[in-house]
């Protein structure tokens, strides 16, 4: 159903928006945020695309930039009645901008409430200029708005990245990537900032998957090596890190199914790697998932040897809805959340490898149920562990706190992971950076207030969880 209004409303995000209510927590909340609200950006984990800010072309369309890449967007929008054909994510990949941007402002009162409100209203005020909400009546004017300034060479991506206080932004990156626009990147003496490639290598996980044998394959191609038995795939692997290291990457990113990590013996992961190669039926369904869990352990040994970070984020139940997968494709917004578990199901690979000197393993989870239960207290025992920022549906103000709460009392900040904005929507960095600073200011406070830690306590740590602590979790 349509939204209308007949009167404008004004976009004045408030000042202290997010911060306690008492006054006097909130005037503490006030100093520990002010701190940090200018400080630099460090994302070490999204999905913008580098060749975007190599390129540093103009972006084509407003909808294009806020709306259709963003599927925090696109899945209310779609919950509420609007067809992802309607929002740009039709099998002919053509945007209506102005039609998209409508839809949007038709149903802006359906994001109230939501994190998505709160970027987009810091958005559009503090990047854009806009004053009033977005609405029926203004959408047309709103979208030639954008447009125009989406001409201008401030609002070209490197421009942005530099007026955004962007320090280090790392990207989300395919194994056989050439990382061509990252070195471009890192070769031009008049970009400042530092554009860090992350692999990510999640098919090559799964032999059940009917692209799997495709992906093997080309991982070998790219990396000169015979993928075609187990040990030539491990060795490609190692041979494709060691090409993104060499191109700044600090980091792999990993999604599964589960945290199972069981190894397998040397004869018996062969057997079934040679299986898979056969064909897609080659493999029980119990093969496929000791052969990932086995490489979900062989992930963590290189990572040992090479030094890379371990992020992963399991517990997601992928592509829920089929027929949406079918004619949209994947990330339209009905990826969903599984229950999570990591403290048995990491157990064989913490064993020999949770100690390890220089091995970081940082986790990411969507049901919070687990900070306090397993990840917390497995980061306030292993070396290796830190409790990552929540992440995707939970990367809400409320969530922060709770997230804090929960996983402070086991761990403490440095075994944290720093804000994770997990993004493809490039102007929201911002907006969800300082969300994350003033959630934070708050929890800070409210730990003042009740004389645990003092406020210079709370303005250090404030500063710390935007710098050192991100600095130190990924290596940078």
């Amino acid at each position: 159903m349509t939204r209308t209004s007949t009167t404008a409303t004004p976009l004045a995000p408030h000042p202290d928006r997010l911060l306690p209510a008492d006054p006097g927590a909130r005037a503490i909340a006030r100093t520990v945020y002010e701190a940090v609200a200018d400080a630099p950006i460090i994302s070490p984990h999204g999905h913008v695309d580098a060749a975007l800010i190599a390129d540093d072309e103009p972006f084509p369309d407003p909808a294009a930039l806020l709306v259709t890449p963003d599927h925090y967007v696109l899945r209310l929008l779609h919950a509420n009645g609007v067809g992802l054909d309607e929002l740009g994510r039709g099998p002919s990949g053509a945007v209506d901008g102005r039609g998209v941007w409508r839809h949007l402002a038709e149903h802006w009162d359906d994001f109230l409430g939501t994190p998505v409100r709160y970027w987009f209203e810091t958005e559009l005020h503090d990047v854009f200029g806009l004053r009033e909400a977005p609405s029926a009546e203004n959408a047309d004017a709103q979208y030639d708005h954008l447009a125009a300034l989406l001409r201008a060479p401030e609002f070209r991506p490197r421009a942005l990245f530099d007026a955004f206080g962007i320090e280090v932004l790392a990207t989300t990156d395919d194994p056989t990537a050439d990382l061509a626009a990252h070195a471009r990147l890192a070769a031009d003496p008049t970009f400042h900032g530092r554009v860090l490639p992350t692999f990510r290598a999640d098919a090559v996980f799964d032999p059940a998957r009917p692209d799997w044998r495709h992906v093997v394959t080309s991982i070998g191609e790219a990396a000169g090596i015979d993928a075609g038995t187990h040990d030539g795939l491990l060795a490609a692997l190692r041979a494709r890190r060691r090409y993104f290291v060499e191109h700044g990457a600090t980091a792999t990113d990993t999604g599964v199914l589960d945290a199972g990590s069981a190894p397998l013996s040397a004869g018996e992961r062969s057997r079934i790697h040679a299986a898979a190669m056969r064909g897609p039926d080659g493999v029980t369904a119990a093969e496929a998932t000791a052969y990932r869990h086995d490489m979900l352990y062989r992930w963590a040994e290189m990572s040992v040897d090479d030094g890379l970070v371990m992020q992963l984020h399991p517990g997601v139940i992928r592509n829920h809805h089929r027929p949406t997968l079918d004619r949209f494709g994947p990330d339209t917004g009905h990826d969903l959340p599984a229950v999570g578990s990591f403290t048995e199901p990491l157990r064989p690979l913490l064993n020999d490898f949770g100690t390890a000197p220089g091995f970081h393993l940082v986790l990411f989870t969507v049901d919070e149920t687990v900070f306090s239960r397993e990840i917390g207290p497995l980061a306030g025992f292993y070396p290796a562990v830190y409790a990552g920022a929540p992440w995707w549906f939970i990367d809400t103000p409320a969530a922060i706190g709770r997230y804090r709460a929960a996983v402070t009392d086991a761990a403490g900040f440095t075994k944290t992971s720093g804000f994770i904005d997990d993004t493809r929507a490039y102007c929201s960095i911002p907006a969800r950076h300082d969300m994350a600073r003033r959630a934070d200011a708050a929890y800070l406070a409210s730990l003042v207030v009740t004389h645990e830690i003092t406020e210079e306590d709370a303005v250090r740590t404030a500063r710390r969880i935007v710098s050192d602590i991100p600095r130190a979790t990924f290596k940078l």
